[in-house]
């Protein structure tokens, strides 16, 4: 049985001109799981419930649900109530009480779940071949691994048998199957998605994540899940503030020097990232080599650190209780993990921070850097032959990912000369996702590759598609006169800036009444200790008014990268250290609002 094209505005429409019912399809689809090959899924729904589901939206407006009726799979360490919940380990298993946020965010929206997908057991492995639910196959190639951990969620987005899955990525395992598979992968920015629900395997660096055929289906999914959850003691919210830098006439694209590269023999795919690169051109990217060092520096931590400590604690008891109920080469790494010490762990983390300081400076250079999502494909029987060393191999492109909080999207990039996909990952700062997703559909369209395994192309649904159009907008952060209520916010406002938030930076800065025209003027500045957060307004200036505004500011003040309380950085006030000297300290009142209430007080107000 064939199933049509899953997109989401592929079904939107269908759905508009009465091709079919959601009934129709969504029967379809699960007959379609049911006789799908082993070692995709574990659990699905039955009838009843994807019947009561559908009617359980029937009476809203489709309109305003962005995911009617749209149907997913869902990784098996996310709780769904009515399915249980097994990691990949029946002796784990457990019948859930309630949604997970995301679930809950996702029915809310409209769409409707199909059943649980499998997994490498507690989502620790890139391979999709450790689990007692069976082997997961490559979709193009049956021959090779489908990768892990979120092996079953890429498979059913990649056959075509659901419009998209959830995942989670921890090392890799929301990009690795995704690049064997032929399809997009989203690790978004740490936090932004809520984790409430979801079996962690490293419960500090744990995202979920999302497959989807299409770039543009992804930054829908993105859009819905990014709801700020304060029940997550890890959850941020998403500040939405990068720029599109894909969409500009140019911009700067950093990829690992020669050296740093690693193909492990296979030299076609070294053949299919140059190619990648000649892609990449003709979107207008300067490609610029980059010393890749540190980032593979810092990927080495994940497993030869206390994050394998963090993995041992969430199977402690089971692992104490009935160590073989786990499957022999998840125990052997997991157990590894009861050894580390407190002292052990602060160093590690001292180490990760030295790196993070380095990787953070390549990154100013560019606006994003691209790198293969992983070396080489290999066959199932290769990595049950060697699967600790070769699962090391997969990760070498996408441990880093998380320890250095960053954000990252994997998309389909070609084929090598065995058939098995290859993909590229695109990787920037964290909260860059929507700029990511945004050049995500760019190369999609320039790409053109079939979706999947299946002989669907993205631009079938072009024609229903309503695109999100970049505004082409610059986001500035300012932290005096030009806020709101004040008189220069005229100077953002006559040329087109919208408020985008209130929020404060990061604790970080000093903050002083600079002397001297108009009257007084605020000034930012960093400082390595005894910085203090400052209350900022977020605008979004036009690109083709961002020059005036620019050229309009004076010295010693001028625009620099500030960094926002919820660690993202946007362009914004800074001023030069120099020019405090005479100044007044006002950074004990945190706000440029609260030193002009001051000064009012004082009836002096008159004169800011």
């Amino acid at each position: 049985m064939k199933l049509p094209i899953l997109t989401i505005d592929a079904l939107h429409s269908a759905y508009a001109n009465g091709a079919f019912t959601p009934e129709e399809l969504l029967l379809q689809v699960l007959d379609v799981a049911q006789n799908a090959p082993d070692g995709i899924w574990i659990s699905l729904c039955s009838r009843e419930n994807i019947l009561a589901q559908i009617q359980a939206i029937a009476q809203r407006d489709r309109t305003s649900l962005p995911l009617y009726c749209v149907p997913f799979a869902v990784k098996d360490n996310i709780d769904v109530v009515g399915l249980p919940t097994t990691a990949a380990c029946q002796a784990f298993s457990y019948e859930p009480s309630e949604d997970a946020t995301v679930m809950r965010l996702l029915r809310k929206a409209g769409a409707i779940v199909v059943g649980k997908t499998n997994m490498d057991q507690f989502a620790t492995g890139l391979s999709g071949t450790r689990s007692p639910f069976g082997i997961c196959r490559n979709a193009l190639n049956s021959d090779y691994i489908a990768g892990g951990s979120s092996s079953g969620s890429a498979v059913a987005v990649a056959l075509g048998q659901v419009s998209f899955a959830l995942g989670t990525d921890t090392a890799g395992s929301g990009r690795v199957p995704a690049a064997l598979n032929n399809i997009v992968g989203l690790k978004p920015t740490r936090g932004v998605w809520s984790m409430c629900g979801v079996v962690p395997a490293c419960r500090s660096l744990d995202t979920v994540s999302v497959f989807t055929s299409t770039s543009h289906d992804a930054e829908t999914i993105f859009s819905v899940l990014a709801q700020r959850d304060e029940s997550d003691a890890y959850a941020r919210s998403s500040t939405r503030n990068g720029l599109d830098f894909s969409g500009l006439p140019s911009w700067t694209l950093g990829v690992p020097n020669a050296d740093s590269l690693e193909f492990l023999g296979d030299q076609n795919g070294a053949q299919l990232f140059e190619k990648a690169q000649q892609t990449a051109r003709k979107l207008n990217a300067e490609i610029v080599e980059i010393d890749f060092a540190p980032f593979l520096e810092a990927a080495k931590l994940l497993y030869d650190g206390p994050w394998v400590a963090e993995r041992f604690g969430v199977v402690k008891e089971l692992l104490t209780s009935d160590p073989e109920a786990i499957f022999p080469v998840t125990r052997e790494i997991i157990s590894g993990g009861a050894s580390y010490s407190a002292t052990e762990a602060f160093a590690a983390f001292e180490k990760l921070a030295a790196f993070k300081q380095q990787c953070d400076a390549i990154l100013k250079q560019v606006d994003a850097i691209m790198t293969p999502t992983i070396g080489r494909a290999y066959t199932v029987n290769e990595m049950l032959a060697d699967p600790i060393a070769l699962n090391t191999n997969l990760g070498f492109y996408t441990n880093f990912m998380n320890l250095l909080d960053l954000s990252a999207l994997s998309l389909p990039s070609g084929f090598g000369h065995n058939g098995v996909p290859f993909g590229v990952t695109f990787f920037a700062p964290a909260h860059q996702d929507i700029p990511l997703l945004r050049l995500g559909a760019r190369w999609q369209d320039i790409t053109d590759l079939s979706l999947g395994a299946t002989s669907h192309h993205a631009d079938e649904t072009a024609s229903t598609r309503t695109v999100a159009k970049w505004d082409g907008a610059v986001s500035v952060a300012v932290c005096g006169a030009h806020m709101s209520g004040f008189p220069l916010n005229k100077q953002l406002t006559e040329r087109g800036a919208k408020l985008v938030s209130q929020t404060r930076s990061a604790a970080k800065y000093r903050f002083y009444a600079l002397p001297g025209g108009p009257p007084f003027r605020p000034g930012m500045v960093r400082v390595a200790s005894g910085g203090a957060s400052v209350e900022v307004e977020v605008w979004s200036v036009p690109v083709k008014e961002y020059g005036s505004f620019v050229a309009g500011i004076l010295s010693p003040l001028g625009i620099g990268t500030v960094e926002l309380e919820d660690g993202s950085f946007v362009q914004g006030f800074v001023c030069e250290a120099i020019a405090t000297h005479d100044a007044e300290d006002i950074t004990h009142l945190g706000s440029w609002r609260a030193w002009a209430a001051l000064r009012k007080s004082n009836s002096e107000y008159s004169k800011v």
